[in-house]
């Protein structure tokens, strides 16, 4: 197989057996063995794709598919027919076709290939026709379409992006990595052409391309507003290499006075500065001229950057102005008053229902006070426990234990129906009468030092 390393083959492509199937020529009716048709026409399809995108090219034809699919002396058989199934699905266009639909104006180029050759293919039916030309040519759509696309992105994202007009030689240069060949090149132009991202137009015998800029749908034509700024861009650039080229012979110049110096030759050394001076002269006038240019360069620059602030004030007055077209100051007014008073109203409803009925609130709390105390009186206990009297008699002094404890008054044998809750109650008062009765035992000014 005779093609770039770059591309990788198949797997069956060293499978006999298989080979020789797909090397086969094709049956002439499909409903024989579908399976079969379509199996080898999806792998021709493939691989033709697969070949040109390794080789950078947007085109084929049949002369150079049997060099590229050579397989131990032996060529593909049903080629002719992989090209005419792909030409009737859309996948392939005749180049003379793809140039022709595109515009009339692009034959005029020669553009480096062979479309100034007779159009009667155009008017031939490929479908029909079941001879395809060894060296006819066919663009293959889907990677046409990948290198406009490339080419448009390698322009926005350069420097020269600042420049709508470019040349051709400009554009040449842009896309030396993008487009193998000239005839690539003009092909992804034809392509931007037809998406309307790109106009071609030849002036005074030199071809330039208008790219569309970011946010247009479509190229606008070329105007005498982009011929003379693409003018003043090409006589920047030649200034700028004459400037620069002057620069370098006075530089020369300097060396040559120098070396003639050394070796005691004055005069010429000093014929040699005034050359020097001359070239320095000539370039500070060509540099004058070069800085008028591209203050004129800048200007319009500006000038476009005012035109579309300018632009985008007038559509937005226009958008305020329809936004606002049923707005005024008295529906304004109107509307913030209908607010206010609602809002008033709603507070004054929200007051009203927080207050309450008056009445029957105070009503009921005289009722709700006895049914509460009624209740208390009836959590108290029905008999409540019978405690011992405690005795009031002081004990004798000098009485033995024995009588001591007779003195005390009996335990009561009865059974004990007091709660938890009732002797807690009654400590607090065995401890409050205790308290009581310290207060009482001390004189008037010890309660009065205590308080104190």
């Amino acid at each position: 197989m005779s093609t770039s390393t770059k591309m990788s083959l198949p797997a069956e492509w060293d499978d006999d057996e298989r080979m020789n199937f797909l090397f086969s020529e094709f049956k002439e009716n499909r409903e024989v063995n579908t399976l079969d048709w379509d199996s080898k026409m999806d792998f021709w399809t493939s691989l033709i794709t697969k070949s040109c995108r390794s080789r950078g090219s947007v085109c084929v034809n049949l002369q150079d598919l049997n060099k590229t699919f050579r397989r131990k002396e032996k060529c593909p058989l049903g080629l002719p027919t992989v090209l005419q199934s792909m030409a009737r699905s859309g996948k392939l266009q005749r180049e003379s076709e793809f140039a022709a639909s595109v515009d009339s104006g692009w034959l005029s180029w020669g553009m480096g290939l062979l479309l100034v050759k007779p159009l009667k293919w155009t008017f031939s039916t490929l479908l029909g026709s079941s001879r395809v030309p060894l060296e006819e040519s066919f663009v293959v759509i889907e990677l046409v379409k990948e290198k406009a696309s490339e080419l448009l992105k390698a322009y926005r994202s350069s420097e020269l992006s600042n420049s709508s007009v470019l040349s051709f030689q400009e554009l040449c240069t842009l896309s030396a990595d993008i487009c193998a060949d000239e005839s690539t090149l003009c092909m992804a132009l034809l392509q931007l052409q037809r998406d309307k991202q790109v106009i071609v137009s030849i002036h005074e015998g030199e071809k330039i391309v208008k790219f569309s800029q970011p946010g247009q749908d479509r190229v606008s034509p070329v105007n005498d507003v982009d011929i003379g700024i693409h003018q003043l861009q090409r006589s920047e650039k030649l200034l700028g290499e004459r400037v620069e080229k002057l620069g370098v012979e006075a530089e020369k110049c300097k060396d040559e006075a120098r070396l003639l110096l050394r070796e005691g030759k004055k005069s010429q050394a000093l014929r040699c500065l005034r050359g020097r001076k001359r070239v320095e002269k000539k370039a500070d006038t060509l540099f004058a001229k070069l800085e008028i240019i591209r203050g004129i360069l800048d200007r319009i620059a500006q000038s476009q950057t005012d035109k579309m602030v300018i632009q985008a004030y007038q559509a937005g007055v226009s958008a305020l102005r329809l936004s606002l077209k049923d707005v005024t100051v008295e529906r304004a007014e109107n509307l913030v008053d209908q607010i206010q008073e609602l809002c008033d109203t709603q507070d004054e409803v929200n007051q009203t229902l927080s207050s309450g009925v008056v009445g029957a609130d105070d009503m009921d709390m005289d009722a709700l006070e006895e049914e509460l105390k009624s209740l208390l009186d009836d959590t108290q206990p029905d008999t409540a426990p019978v405690l011992p009297k405690v005795p009031s008699d002081r004990l004798p002094q000098n009485t033995p234990g024995s009588d001591l404890l007779s003195s005390l008054p009996a335990v009561p044998q009865g059974p004990l129906t007091i709660t938890d809750e009732q002797l807690e109650e009654e400590l607090n008062n065995l401890t409050l009468t205790e308290s009581g009765l310290q207060q009482m035992k001390t004189s008037p000014a010890q309660r009065f030092e205590l308080a104190q």
